[in-house]
């Protein structure tokens, strides 16, 4: 099995979770937490919080959807941009939607004690919506079982997204940093190669399944 940077993240983040699960102090050092964030700058923990997860369902389902997405994603950035520039572009896709999911909860909450979360679910938000930049039509399977098509799935998970983050409340989910995570995957994927945007325009009005 060839190692990719797939494979390596996941390895990381199951790692680090599981230290984390029985060491209360790392957790609460490592996790995305505006509030100290904003006191004594420790901004590492945009980076760090994604590699932390609440428990190991949350865990898996994460690094589920980064495998099933991450591989074909890192495999066609290998194809646009060669073999080492392409896994050094698809760790920076990886990693930044990790850390601009968490900013806008920063500036929301950075005076608030009470928010804090863990997760990769930015990150792998911008990887699921890099997906639907190259592969808009392409089915996906919601719950293993609906198929749907992959920007109809994006488009639905945006408005669930911005829905929910405006009534969490109380919850320890950040919907927020889901929908922000999702964006920048796709807007980053495009700066990185602009013409992409012209592909998928082109998939989205010309080449509909239906």
């Amino acid at each position: 099995m060839q190692i990719t940077v797939t494979l390596v993240i996941i390895a990381v983040t199951v790692l680090f979770s599981w230290i984390a699960f029985s060491n209360r102090d790392l957790f609460l050092k490592f996790m995305h937490y505006p509030y100290e964030e904003n006191r004594d700058k420790e901004y590492y923990r945009w980076i760090t919080s994604v590699f932390l997860h609440g428990s190991w369902i949350h865990l898996g389902i994460n690094m589920f959807v980064l495998w099933s997405f991450g591989t074909f994603i890192e495999g066609m950035f290998v194809e646009l941009f060669g073999e080492t520039m392409g896994r050094i572009n698809f760790l920076a896709l990886y990693l930044l939607s990790g850390v601009f999911a968490d900013i806008p909860t920063y500036f929301k909450h950075k005076n608030n004690e009470s928010f804090s979360s863990v997760g990769a679910s930015g990150a792998t938000s911008g990887i699921m919506f890099a997906f639907a930049l190259l592969l808009p039509w392409h089915m996906i399977y919601l719950f293993g079982v609906i198929p749907i098509p992959a920007i109809i799935a994006a488009v639905l998970y945006l408005v669930y997204s911005s829905y929910s983050a405006r009534q969490e409340a109380g919850s320890r989910i950040d919907h927020e940093a889901h929908f922000w995570g999702a964006v920048f995957g796709f807007v980053f994927t495009i700066a990185l190669k602009p013409e992409l945007f012209l592909n998928f325009l082109t998939e989205v009005t010309q080449n509909m399944p239906f």
